[in-house]
Parts: C-alpha cells; sequence; structure tokens
C-alpha cells in the first residue's frame, strides 16, 4: 500500500489563478489593489528572507505590499505606534508582525494593539476567540467574521479540495500553538469531527495517533511521528518545517508513513506552499470587508 499524495505545491499553483482573478475584479471595482503592510523590528535574516519572498509572492499575484522597518532597539512605544498608524492608513488593508521581536517587547500587547479587520495573520484575541466561538460549518456562525492563521487554513483546504469528510471522524492534532495546533483543531470541530489535541505529555502519545482518522502534526521535531503510529488508510497532514543536515523534513517520518497511511501530504510541498495563498486570501478579504 502507498499513500496518495496531497501536495500542496499543486494545489496552490492552481489556487494562484484564483487569487489574481480576485486582485483584478477588485481593483476594476475600486482602482486600487488590496495591500500588506508587514511591520519587523531588526534585521533577523530569517525574518528578511520572509519578507523578501512575501513581497515577491504578493506582486506576482497585483496585490500591494508595504514594509515598515524599525531598529532592533526598538521600544515597545514605538512598534505600538507603528501598528496604530498602520490600523488608521486606509491603504493598507492587512497587517502583520513579523517574529521575533526584540527582548524585552510584550508580543501579546503588540497583537492587540492591531485593528482585528486587519489582523490577517489570524493572530488577534477577537479572531482567536470567534474561531472559537463560531458555530459548525452549515449554521448561521454566531460571531462576527474572523481570520484564521494561514497555515492551518492551507491544511483545511487541501483536506476540502481533496473531498476529505470530516463529518464524524476522529482527528487527532498533535500539537497546541496558538498559531497552527490550536486554530486546526478549531477548524476541524467546526467541520463536525471529533477532536483529540495531543501534545509532548500525553500519555501513550502513538497509541492517540493510532486512533485517528485524519491525523495532523505540528510539533517541530523532525520525523517524530513514526509509521506504527498511524492508522492504516489514515489522512496524515503534516505542517511540520524541520532540517536534518540540509534536507526539510517534516514532523512525521515520510518515508515510514507513506506505506502505511491512505493519503499524505510530503514535506516540503504539502502545506508549506499553501501557507502564502491562505495569506493572501486573507489580504483580499480583508479589502473587501473595509470597503463595506
Amino acid at each position: 500500500m502507498s499513500a496518495t499524495i496531497l501536495s500542496g505545491s499543486e494545489l496552490a499553483k492552481s489556487m494562484r489563478a484564483e487569487i489574481e482573478a480576485d486582485v483584478q475584479a477588485f481593483v476594476k471595482a475600486h482602482g486600487y489593489a488590496p495591500t500588506a503592510a508587514i511591520v519587523r523590528a531588526g534585521e533577523d535574516p530569517a525574518s528578511i528572507s520572509y519578507s523578501n519572498a512575501l513581497e515577491k509572492a504578493l506582486g506576482a499575484r497585483g496585490l500591494g505590499f508595504k514594509l515598515h522597518t524599525l531598529p532592533g532597539n526598538a521600544s515597545q512605544k514605538e512598534i505600538v505606534g507603528l501598528v496604530a498608524k498602520l490600523n488608521a492608513d486606509k491603504t493598507v488593508h492587512g497587517i502583520m508582525v513579523q517574529e521575533p521581536l526584540p527582548k524585552g517587547i510584550d508580543e501579546a500587547a503588540v497583537k492587540e494593539a492591531m485593528s482585528p479587520d486587519k489582523d490577517v495573520d489570524g493572530v488577534h484575541p477577537v479572531n482567536t476567540g470567534r474561531l472559537a466561538q463560531a458555530a459548525p460549518a452549515g449554521r448561521p456562525p454566531m460571531v462576527g467574521p474572523f481570520f484564521v492563521p494561514a497555515t492551518p487554513a492551507g491544511g483545511m483546504e487541501i483536506l476540502k479540495r481533496n473531498k476529505v469528510n470530516l463529518l464524524g471522524k476522529h482527528a487527532v492534532v498533535v500539537g497546541r500553538s496558538n498559531i497552527v495546533g490550536k486554530p486546526m483543531a478549531l477548524l476541524l470541530l467546526r467541520e463536525n469531527a471529533s477532536v483529540s489535541i495531543c501534545h509532548s505529555q500525553t500519555a501513550d502519545l502513538p497509541g492517540m495517533c493510532r486512533t485517528a482518522d485524519i491525523l495532523c502534526a505540528a510539533v517541530g521535531k523532525a520525523n517524530m511521528i513514526k509509521g506504527y503510529w498511524i492508522k492504516p488508510g489514515a489522512i496524515v497532514i503534516d505542517f511540520g518545517v524541520n532540517f536534518a543536515g540540509d534536507k526539510m523534513v517534516g514532523d512525521v517520518d515520510f518515508e515510514e508513513a507513506v506505506k502505511v497511511a491512505g493519503m499524505i501530504t510530503p514535506v516540503p510541498g504539502g502545506t508549506g506552499p499553501m501557507t502564502n495563498i491562505m495569506l493572501m486570501k486573507n489580504v483580499i478579504e480583508a479589502a473587501k470587508r473595509q470597503v463595506k
């Protein structure tokens, strides 16, 4: 048995045309492009690389991009002040604050300073709270509009576009971060899956994983989840980005898992390429809401 490969790279290629069509329609209707602003304090190499890649990705789809940099010794007042300025800037529709922030900065306070309507990373407490309180899919939402972090949103998009039925299925999410594990669990719950959240303190973690119809890995530990942890035929979504030497690998031991699972995302080429796609969708959606 060999699993069906759920290629995020291929899905991202097809969705780029959808993004471009949405941007063109918005520009035609309003005369300007949806625009994202990134706030960066300091010169962290990974942050610089990411913002450069993001500028290229957004520009290729016709979206606007503005980079705002502060020195590595920027104060909390300066960072929050810049975020407040972008909140009021009508030419900016989405705001992202890059991490890591300088030492001594209260990250929670910076996130709370953002307008929830421009928080396209889905990290503001209003957005996370609304996701937690949202009704199951198909029912009235019971909350105002919100944004979901792009990485778990991309994982869900892979499941939906591959017509995976989540109704009544047991989903196990390994990882409890605010940016991937928790929101992924809530998204699965909204789609009427029964969800278990596991972590480093879970008793018999391999046994819990073997109960999963859908297994999502988001722990940041290379090749941790072995083939024998996986229920035969299960669907595996691997959010891990780790390096074993020069090779990028996921949290799931792919070579073992692909022989057991029914469907699986590879690393690289799985959930990763979908992150920027979903972020662009959030920027467009933010612009549409602000027009209304």
